[in-house]
């Protein structure tokens, strides 16, 4: 009980029992309050391309529509904002980022990089970008989950080192919650060739909704610390 509560209100027992009432009001304002806060509902925008806009898919069964059947299962008043944009790039992002980040947007999940990869861009301009998103959101005051990806070694070693690395050191540098790989869920059990023929569409590239399912449920918690962070 915190002093301010029981200033004012004589420690006496006959003063305690006359003044029982207040107390009592005063302390489910307390508990009230901080009930609220912690319930409060949390808007989440996910910044991303096709991954997150939800590429080939049917209405509903995307990653953002899928993530937020997730929370609300949960009980978690989150609300989920869609901004994937199908082949976007972290450049692209980083110029829709100062528009995405409105007024009620408390936090944000960043998926980008996979067009980056496709595309051979060099990991110091995608990191550079990357940044750039990330400083955005702390200027705004905005909590970040920041989601890696993993690369293929087409480019080489060196390229595939720095690609993969850029999204940990970014996220310790920025203080931000991080989630190794989009695609983590489907390649957890080590059989990658097995799971892209279930849980991948025929390009190889997007997942289906029933890997958008697993996706989420793997994802789903950082989401939930992420709304934490933001209250």
């Amino acid at each position: 009980m915190s002093a301010q509560i029981l200033s004012g209100i004589s420690v006496g027992y006959g003063a305690f029992r006359n003044g029982s009432k207040s107390l009592v009001a005063a302390l489910a304002v307390c508990v009230c309050t901080t009930t609220s806060a912690l319930a409060a509902e949390v808007t989440i925008a996910a910044l991303g391309d096709s991954l997150t806009q939800g590429y080939g898919l049917p209405q509903g069964e995307g990653f953002v529509p899928q993530l937020q059947d997730w929370l609300t299962a949960r009980g978690e008043d989150v609300e989920v904002l869609n901004a994937g944009v199908s082949g976007d790039t972290t450049a692209g992002g980083l110029s829709r980022v100062d528009w995405t980040l409105t007024d009620d947007v408390d936090a944000m999940i960043v998926a980008l990089g996979g067009n980056d990869l496709l595309r051979g861009i060099d990991p110091a301009v995608s990191r550079a970008n990357l940044e750039g998103i990330l400083v955005a959101a702390e200027e705004r005051g905005v909590e970040v989950l920041l989601v890696g990806m993993t690369a293929t070694s087409n480019y080489g070693t060196a390229y595939k080192e720095a690609f993969e690395s850029m999204y940990p050191e970014l996220a310790e540098a920025h203080d931000t919650l991080y989630y190794h790989s989009f695609f983590d869920a489907l390649t957890e059990d080590g059989i990658i060739e097995e799971n892209i023929r279930t849980y991948m569409q025929p390009d190889g590239i997007h997942p289906n909704a029933e890997g958008v399912a697993k996706i989420v449920a793997d994802l789903g918690p950082y989401v939930v610390e992420l709304a934490n962070k933001a209250r």
